[in-house]
């Protein structure tokens, strides 16, 4: 069946068109780091999918409604109403976004030398894990290891090595992330969720959902798990959240708000631990840092997220664009998720070794040939690096991420990127590996600096 997105554009934005010289200019000045770059300097952002979707004319009429009392206020108890349906926890906590609703829970459940475990942590979980001096490790499941293969949910945890793990009585959080982001944004199955908190709970061991985008992964269970063709993205998500003791989840995602997150728990003593903290750091307990206008966007955007018309489009648009991709010469992690395209950068540039970074030699082309700003998730953000600078230990992969932007690119612009992936696979050896000049030892992705390696 056809599909087409079930909303049109009311208010548009205009998009910046630079020339290359301009776009070699900016890209020096940014230290060839792409989160430098002035958004006045981009045409196509696919940097990221976090708050940057196009909120709707029924979010916004919300958000005019607002109630800014500092406690208790009826925006919050929409927030609390919305999410309570959604999730079933008893106890709902907001905050302003994903990173610190991450820091507020983690400081509850571990301590220095325990484990939080997860089929894979992104860049600021694990870092909200180590800071507490603890260890984040990542256990996919080996299925994400072939690139190609169309295995239906290589975002699975290892339940094996999850056993292993769990005997050793340092576990201190099973985390498991859906869909899986920062492995090629593969779903996670329903089967797998409930066999990994089956086996934690036997062990004493506190799950919870990282369900940043928890439509997109109820979507491709119903497209791709046995037993769930005939239920709606709100029945598959609702399943999930309740297997688990708790959820966090950004809702700059699958909230399509430009701010916003929970904190969601079944368990009264760590609800009462993350209250004491929110309040001590974040806010009251009923708004927690959040405008009470994205409290409202918020309790209407996780009701449209779930719109089965919305995320079959939304699929079918990450679907063409993966084939127009590949149909340029440009490999993609297997099978097309929704929210992400991770191209394989390592094969379409191979003669770059690692240590010339070949994932973030592809972002730097993007912006350079077509004014597309997106990321690596490849040796640069993954490789342990020495005194010096220099990459001492590779990434399994080398990988760029392209974000989809909820609600906010058409087809045209889809079509635009394809044809520049395709510019560039036509003769890839003329794109340049870089050094890094300076970077700091923790999240050095966002603040490097780097240089051409000729």
């Amino acid at each position: 069946m056809r599909t087409f997105p079930p909303y049109r554009a009311q208010v548009v934005a205009e998009i910046p068109v630079t020339t290359r010289a301009e776009r070699e200019e900016a890209l020096a000045e940014a230290g060839y780091n792409a989160f430098n770059l002035p958004a006045s300097k981009i045409s196509i952002d696919l940097l990221t999918d976090s708050g940057t979707g196009a909120v709707s004319t029924t979010q916004e009429a919300a958000a005019a409604g607002a109630d800014r009392s500092y406690a208790g206020s009826a925006s919050f108890y929409r927030f609390r109403d919305a999410l309570t349906d959604l999730t079933g926890y008893p106890h709902i906590l907001p905050v302003h976004q994903g990173r610190a609703a991450e820091r507020v829970l983690f400081s509850s459940v571990l301590e220095p030398g325990r484990i939080s475990v997860s089929n894979t942590h992104f860049d600021t979980t694990r870092a909200n894990v180590e800071l507490l001096g603890a260890e984040a490790l990542d256990l996919p499941c080996a299925e994400f290891g072939d690139l190609d293969s169309l295995e239906p949910f290589k975002g699975n945890i290892d339940l094996d090595a999850l056993e292993r793990v769990l005997t050793s009585g340092r576990v201190g959080q099973v985390l498991l992330t859906i869909t899986n982001n920062g492995g090629g944004g593969q779903p996670v199955s329903m089967a797998n969720l409930a066999a990994a908190a089956k086996l934690a709970r036997a062990h004493g061991v506190p799950v919870f959902l990282d369900a940043a985008r928890f439509a997109e992964n109820a979507w491709l269970v119903i497209q791709r798990e046995e037993g769930y063709r005939d239920k709606t993205p709100r029945e598959v998500a609702q399943e999930a959240f309740s297997l688990v003791d708790g959820s966090v989840a950004s809702l700059k995602k699958d909230g399509i708000s430009p701010m916003g997150a929970f904190i969601g728990l079944t368990d009264p003593e760590i609800a009462q631990r993350c209250e004491t903290n929110l309040i001590a750091t974040e806010g009251f307990r009923t708004y927690g840092g959040l405008g009470a206008h994205d409290l409202d966007r918020v309790a209407k955007g996780v009701q449209e997220v779930l719109d089965p018309h919305y995320l079959a489009a939304r699929a079918d648009e990450a679907a063409r664009l993966a084939q127009l991709a590949g149909d340029g010469g440009v490999d993609i992690v297997q099978p097309p998720g929704i929210h992400a395209l991770y191209l394989n950068a390592g094969r379409l540039l191979p003669h770059l070794p690692a240590a010339r970074f070949p994932g973030h030699a592809l972002a730097c082309e993007l912006y350079l040939e077509g004014g597309i700003r997106c990321v690596e998730l490849g040796s640069l953000y993954l490789g342990t690096l020495d005194e010096h600078n220099e990459l001492v230990t590779p990434a399994p992969f080398e990988l760029v991420r392209m974000a989809l932007p909820r609600r906010v690119y058409t087809q045209g612009h889809y079509d635009y990127v394809a044809e520049i992936l395709g510019d560039i696979a036509k003769n890839p050896e003329r794109v340049p590996g870089y050094r890094i000049i300076d970077a700091p030892k923790i999240l050095r992705h966002f603040n490097l600096r780097m240089a051409p390696a000729r």
